[in-house]
């Protein structure tokens, strides 16, 4: 899953960020909400981090912008202990659900899954490619014979391609999928994923193939 978190103070955006790439999510940090607001209108995550108190636009007004244009993916707000109101305001403007700082991260993860299975969360169910199946939500990959243990890095490259029909994904959204955006990783860590999971996939005739220039694509291998 990606996930956007929009928070100014940098520590605990990092902290927080640092967490869900080791549960295996691809993470985009924001720390200005005008930046955030402008950020949303483009972007394909799957569910926002978003704190109240935001310099530029605040967390409140990136909502209301978000539900205004149709946006319905879910939102977690972050809140000070003493902001009883915001959380109310929050609530009516269409946060899904709130959490208090400080928190805890084992429940702000919590929180999360708990997110991913409310109904207004749109689960695609399975998606398939060849003999593999694929759980969006779980994040997990299946072959004939069960469960596939891939590392989490090689998940998010699979779910990028997988979800990209057969189109070619340029090698910097692939680096974004992998580490979050304005990460500072060198594009070339991609070719070391891609060959990892083409040589896991080739046993199950799926094939990743690349076009310079443009970036890379995933299909059915033809035999």
């Amino acid at each position: 899953m990606r996930i956007v978190i929009i928070e100014d103070n940098v520590s605990v955006a990092k902290g927080i960020a640092y967490r869900l790439q080791d549960e295996g999510h691809a993470v985009d940090l924001i720390h200005d909400g005008t930046e955030a607001d402008l950020f949303l209108r483009d972007d394909g995550g799957d569910l926002v981090i978003l704190d109240i108190k935001l310099p530029g636009l605040s967390g409140l007004e990136v909502l209301a912008a978000m539900r205004a244009r149709g946006d319905n993916r879910p939102v977690l707000m972050l809140t000070a202990q003493s902001e009883i109101s915001d959380k109310v305001v929050g609530l009516d403007a269409g946060a899904d659900d709130y959490i208090s700082k400080p928190f805890e991260l084992d429940e702000l993860s919590a929180r999360i899954r708990a997110l991913s299975r409310r109904p207004q969360w749109v689960d695609p169910g399975l998606l398939s490619i060849g003999p593999l199946k694929f759980d969006p939500v779980a994040r997990a990959l299946f072959g004939p014979d069960g469960d596939l243990s891939v590392p989490r890095r090689e998940v998010s490259l699979f779910e990028t391609l997988l979800t990209a029909n057969g189109r070619f994904v340029s090698k910097q959204a692939l680096l974004d999928a992998l580490y979050g955006t304005g990460s500072d990783v060198d594009e070339s860590v991609v070719e070391v994923y891609v060959s990892r999971l083409r040589k896991r996939l080739k046993a199950f005739d799926v094939d990743i193939s690349v076009r310079r220039g443009i970036g890379y694509a995933m299909s059915e291998s033809d035999r």
